[in-house]
């Protein structure tokens, strides 16, 4: 368990999860990794801890340094457990370290978590001198929790980025550049899509500062260290929080006996024609959070469910529920399913729909029991004739 330097006297001493699948509802099938990084200086400053289980990992990291004793100062850069979580167990080691976080929301979300240590509260502009270098504050409220800040070094022109252009993925590489980039940036995608993207105007505003600083390495609290394809990931991340994607479709739905699923199919392959990059994704077989990054950046977005019990199928309703709360806006979308009876689903589901802000561009699309020929080719014409 031994600590990477990343520049001179500057260490990264977290931890790396390998086992862990989910991460409150999202599927990190590459694991994850909570990153702490040690600053050797006049001070010795701790940046951030790691979850909770990971403690003993990140005290041998740093002790394969200096004494953890001998640590001056603590920066909580956000309050949430994977961050903090080890904040008791570094505090009783390190009894004369002075916690520095936001203020009010840092102190009072560890106050509550953690009860009371000696916190010393900065707010945005603050300058921390730790001898050789400084470390600037700058709030990122909103990024995803209101006590959200970023560190800045200007002397080693780091950026802790916090949760800002992290993934979740386990590696024994540090850095973007040692490690697959299409890999990368396709976990920060997923990052981005189902933790950051309803916060896109705080984005915006927090890559104009960033885009401000002279920047060597942006190091942030989870993933792969980003110093050589800085630029990706920054021009990632303003496309992404422009929230307007111009092209491309997703199709969702699951299925009872198959006949949801052939409009699903018929629908897919409509916008195929049409020449748009489609997917199809059975809610059978697919997480909520994997279809997510492809919501991302797809204009149009088909949901699809059979009549159960008067309702939606329950895989239907929960990728609703989860969809509607990253508010993604600004897509076209319509309903569809088959039906006995009733055909309530198509309903309820246009009716979600909408509620998650996006404009029903198709109306409902309903066929009692099993798809006829002429059925399926209207559906195609319908798809055919979106502008």
């Amino acid at each position: 368990m031994k600590p990477v330097e990343i520049k001179k006297d500057i260490y990264w001493v977290g931890a790396i999860d390998w086992s862990i699948r989910n991460f409150h509802g999202y599927t990190t099938n590459r694991g994850a990794t909570y990153n702490a990084y040690l600053i050797m200086d006049e001070k010795i400053t701790l940046i951030d801890t790691v979850k909770a289980p990971f403690s003993e990992e990140l005290l041998e990291r740093v002790s394969h340094i200096v004494d953890p004793e001998k640590i001056d100062y603590l920066i909580s850069n956000h309050v949430e457990m994977d961050h903090s979580g080890s904040i008791p167990r570094v505090m009783e080691v390190c009894k004369n370290a002075t916690i520095v976080t936001s203020a009010p929301s840092g102190v009072k979300g560890l106050t509550a978590h953690y009860g009371n240590y000696p916190y010393q509260p900065v707010k945005g502009g603050d300058t921390l001198s730790i001898g050789k270098r400084n470390l600037v504050f700058v709030p990122t409220p909103m990024l995803h929790w209101p006590d959200n800040m970023v560190t800045y070094c200007p002397e080693e022109k780091i950026l802790f980025s916090n949760d800002a252009f992290g993934q979740h993925y386990a590696s024994s590489e540090r850095f973007d550049d040692e490690t697959d980039l299409s890999v990368v940036l396709e976990e920060a995608k997923k990052y981005y899509a189902n933790i950051i993207m309803p916060y896109g105007k705080q984005v915006q505003g927090a890559y104009e500062v960033v885009k401000s600083l002279d920047l060597e390495i942006i190091a942030p609290s989870h993933g792969i260290i980003w110093r050589t394809h800085k630029d990706d990931i920054l021009n990632a991340y303003y496309e992404w929080s422009q929230n307007d994607p111009k092209d491309g479709a997703i199709v969702v739905f699951d299925s009872m006996w198959h006949s949801t699923e052939t409009m699903a199919q018929t629908i897919a392959e409509a916008f195929k024609e049409k020449g748009m990059s489609v997917k199809l994704f059975d809610l059978k077989v697919n997480h909520n959070s994997d279809i997510i990054p492809y919501v991302l950046t797809s204009k149009y977005i088909a949901v699809g469910s059979p009549t159960l019990n008067n309702g939606m199928l329950p895989t239907v309703a929960s990728f609703l529920c989860y969809l509607k709360g990253l508010s993604p806006k600004n897509r076209e979308t319509f309903a569809f399913g088959s039906y006995g009876w009733g055909g309530q689903s198509i309903i309820q589901i246009e009716e979600q729909l909408k509620a998650c802000g996006f404009h029903i561009c198709l109306d409902k699309m309903s066929i009692s029991y099993i798809p006829k020929k002429e059925q399926l080719e209207e559906i195609t014409k319908s798809i055919l004739s979106l502008s």
